[in-house]
């Protein structure tokens, strides 16, 4: 019968490659599941792996533990974006479509290439003008 495997405490940090101090506490916050065993005989499986790997991954992206928390823990909601660094360049497009009514995008987080973008636009303006030609009562026409 094939058994997984597990590890002892060292050999967990070694395989993850975070300080001793950083699992200790993540297990005493109840962000990674308890070992099987307490003190020296504790084993640490897979699933511990995984759970420190995706701590580890989720900290570089810049999330903060409260959502990790919830990721780990069933609640895969969208993952907020990854914060902009001090410095970082944006371009944003702004269409002017009528006085108080504008459009504001920024075509690299939107995903839009610069044809896409040029036809958004463009559908942009003309539902406006169609929504200004619609008589009120009569928008099924």
């Amino acid at each position: 019968m094939d058994t997984l495997p597990t590890y002892g405490f060292e050999e967990l940090i070694a395989l993850v490659d975070l300080p001793a101090r950083k699992v200790r506490y993540y297990i005493q916050a109840g962000l990674v599941d308890r070992p099987e065993g307490v003190g020296r005989w504790a084993r640490y499986g897979a699933i511990h792996v995984e759970q420190l790997l995706s701590i580890k991954k989720w900290q570089g992206a810049g999330l903060s533990l409260e959502r990790i928390r919830e990721l780990l823990h069933g609640d895969p909601g969208d993952l907020p974006p990854k914060p902009k660094a001090a410095g970082t360049v944006e371009v944003w497009s702004r269409l002017l479509v009528a006085p108080g009514v504008e459009l504001n995008v920024e075509a690299g987080t939107a995903g839009l290439s610069p044809e896409q973008l040029r036809a958004f636009f463009r559908k942009v303006m003309g539902a406006y003008q169609e929504s200004k030609n619609t008589t009120p009562g009569n928008e099924n026409e």
